[in-house]
């Protein structure tokens, strides 16, 4: 190449996305378009790092472009293969990427010398020594630990741990991870095998949202260097360890840990290139769908609902099946179809919410059918005008003050599972026994198979013996009055009993 531009930049006009990409053969030379204005090096290496090693760097920012050379051809062809099923970004802006017809690339150092050095600095990290810095810059500090300490800024919806272990794994091996709220903040502790997948991690995620617009990254290096972790469980996990017991409720941190909590610095980087890893770890690990595949409005459309069904909390349909979805999002608003009583639009906060919802409840069982959900085309459910009767068909829950995900950072977005046969009680008075646990659950029409309280009794777990059961039993006794200000909040669990 030589410096000069190979032939593909000179025909920008074929616009190739990419999905085209495949029509090309398999290079280890990716090309790069529709890059933003003053995009440095280490951005674009960036969107290549979690794929293996980066060898070589020519960038064209004169025409927004650049070419990246990986390792290896299996490594470009996975990168290719990962962005077709989400879209590359940088700097929030999609990119354009697809192999290169050129099978290497030998670049003139003269003219490349900035990219050269950049390049050299990561794969000095990569390879676990010194980096060099560019003009008298540093551009890459050693990694002082294995262990990254996250926070999660703008915490609206739910970051487990599974999603983080999928999301960092991508840079390596991921031995530990701790999760903990702290001052209201979701956050946690992860440790790598290694200090370089540390360093290569934060470099690539620092300043990136998770979910769309929302739950973004914060990471910086913790004074630990090595976690103890006592459980594996939903909080905590030592994946060398899986014969650690999974404990009950909130698993207590390591004293060790929590001394240093204080003591970490939370002065972090700026934002480096907002890589699409994330969003596409987290849609796999099944919480949200990518960006743009939500719709825009928060508006689902749900058929084959039973239209018999009044439960004993809620006497009307625009009651009862709400509280449903509402383990997945807050309820707005609800419209039974006046001619089509078997169908509802089922209004919630947002798309994200909506998509949650429908990814999980399409095609449950509910009352003996199977209920189809769906987007609507409608971006609000509207309410009937002052003084027209609409038979109670339109149901307004906007200032209802049982939404469970009002409050950001709320420990209920880090509890939202799929539809299961256990569920999670909590809010459950001190006088209340099993034998009055099970005797309720069972009278709303289904067989409680186990059940087993938390160490505080303030929880449990029950178990049904049908998913269908669970989420009848969970419309009908979720915010169900106990007594003495006690309203139960019921959830679906990821556990069994």
């Amino acid at each position: 190449v030589s410096g000069s531009a190979p032939a593909e930049t000179r025909n920008d006009s074929k616009k190739l996305r990419v999905e085209d990409s495949m029509d090309s053969p398999p290079s280890r030379v990716i090309h790069i378009r529709k890059l933003p204005n003053e995009v440095s090096e280490t951005e674009v290496i960036a969107l290549g790092l979690p794929f293996g090693k980066v060898t070589n760097i020519l960038m064209l920012k004169g025409k927004n472009q650049a070419f990246l050379e990986l390792g290896t051809e299996e490594a470009a062809v996975t990168m290719v293969n990962y962005y077709t099923a989400v879209t590359p970004q940088v700097r929030n802006v999609p990119v354009f990427i697809q192999y290169s017809n050129h099978k290497e690339l030998k670049t003139d150092s003269a003219l490349n010398q900035r990219a050269q050095a950049v390049l050299q600095a990561v794969s000095a990290v990569q390879e676990g020594g010194s980096p060099s810095s560019a003009a008298g810059e540093s551009v890459l500090t050693p990694a002082p630990s294995p262990v990254l300490r996250i926070i999660i800024d703008n915490m609206f919806y739910p970051v487990t741990l599974d999603v983080l272990q999928q999301i960092f794994s991508k840079f390596g091996t991921v031995m530990k991870i701790i999760t903990f709220t702290k001052n209201n903040q979701f956050q946690a502790l992860l440790q790598f095998s290694d200090p370089v997948n540390a360093q290569q991690a934060k470099l690539s995620l620092d300043g990136q949202n998770i979910y769309n617009s929302c739950c973004t990254l914060r990471i910086d290096f913790s004074k630990l260097v090595n976690l103890n972790v006592k459980y594996n469980n939903d909080k905590s996990r030592d994946y060398t360890r899986p014969e650690l017991p999974a404990g009950d409720g909130q698993p207590p941190v390591d004293p060790s840990v929590a001394a240093t909590l204080n003591k970490d610095s939370t002065s972090l980087l700026g934002a480096i290139s907002p890589l699409s890893a994330a969003a596409a770890a987290a849609a796999a690990a099944g919480r949200v769908a990518l960006s743009g595949h939500s719709g825009p409005g928060g508006v689902l459309l749900v058929s084959n609902l039973n239209e018999e069904v009044r439960t004993p909390q809620q006497n009307t349909h625009t009651q009862t099946y709400p509280c449903s979805f509402c383990v997945y999002g807050d309820v707005q608003r609800v419209k039974i179809l006046y001619n089509k009583k078997d169908s509802a639009l089922i209004q919630m906060s947002d798309g994200n919410q909506a998509q949650l919802a429908m990814s999980h409840l399409n095609g449950q069982k509910m009352y003996g059918k199977i209920i189809r959900v769906t987007l609507s085309k409608h971006q609000t459910v509207q309410l009937p005008r002052e003084g027209l009767d609409d038979q109670g068909l339109t149901k307004d829950f906007t200032s209802s003050p049982l939404h469970r995900f009002k409050k950001p950072g709320s420990k209920n977005f880090q509890n939202i599972f799929p539809p299961s046969a256990t569920l999670h009680l909590s809010n459950i008075p001190e006088n209340v026994t099993e034998e009055d646990l099970r005797l309720l659950f069972s009278n709303s029409g289904g067989t409680v198979k186990a059940f087993k309280f938390f160490q505080d009794r303030k929880m449990a777990l029950l178990q049904m013996s049908t998913v269908e059961e669970a989420i009848q039993t969970l419309i009908d006794l979720h915010n169900y009055d106990m007594g003495r200000g006690h309203r139960l909040r019921v959830s679906f669990s990821k556990s069994t009993i």
